[in-house]
């Protein structure tokens, strides 16, 4: 068990580490973002965000893909806005301590993508 001292100071680099978070440069997503979109993700209308849709063979693989992706985003700490309905899963990222998309969106879709 930590220490009330340790639980403080992991809080504090936590709210730092959040804090540090930026939305991606337009250098950013040149290099970064578009080739995510060439590779099926897209643009969310309306707001700084990325979007794909997966289909799989059935509901098991779906959601064997959904919780490969929670686990991972769990230990990001960073959870992604999805919705799922038999064989198909859809998935936006957006990172809300930012309002944008971030390095954060970015690692995760590439995860999402290697699955």
């Amino acid at each position: 068990m930590l220490s009330p001292s340790s639980t403080r100071s992991l809080r504090m680099l936590h709210h730092f580490q959040r804090a540090m978070l930026s939305t991606l440069s337009q250098a950013q997503r040149q290099s970064l973002l578009q080739p995510l979109l060439s590779n099926g993700w897209s643009v969310t209308d309306g707001r700084d965000a990325i979007q794909k849709k997966y289909e799989f063979t059935d509901f098991n693989e779906a959601f064997g893909f959904m919780t490969r992706v929670a686990l991972k985003a769990d230990k990001m700490d960073h959870h992604p806005e999805w919705f799922n309905v038999y064989n198909r899963v859809e998935v936006t990222l957006s990172t809300h301590d930012c309002q944008g998309l971030s390095v954060r969106d970015i690692e995760l879709a590439k995860f999402c993508d290697s699955l």
